[in-house]
């Protein structure tokens, strides 16, 4: 059963394209499709390694707002207790 964070938590962002910044050296940035106790469910989701790439994460979430989610997953389940932030892509601020 999906977990009630209320208003403002992160049950408001169901159906928001967001940015999920993680303990590893990767993002994900999807449609938040679903909110449990222990998983967030994303759709359309680009599941992007640093490790693979010398861009920076800053950079890399910038150009995905500019030029749209690189979908690489149908469906990904991303544990919560890996979850450091999350926030909408609309949010992230230009430089």
């Amino acid at each position: 059963m999906a977990e009630t964070d209320g208003p403002g938590g992160f049950d408001a962002l169901i159906g928001e394209q967001v940015v999920l910044d993680v303990k590893a050296d990767l993002v994900y940035i999807g449609t938040l499709q679903e909110v449990r106790d222990d998983l967030l469910v994303l759709h359309d989701a680009d599941v992007h390694f640093f490790s693979d790439t010398q861009t920076t994460q800053e950079f890399y979430v910038l150009q995905t707002k500019k030029n749209g989610i690189r979908v690489n997953r149908s469906v990904v389940y991303v544990m919560r207790e890996e979850v450091v932030s999350l926030s909408r892509l609309a949010d992230v601020m230009d430089y």
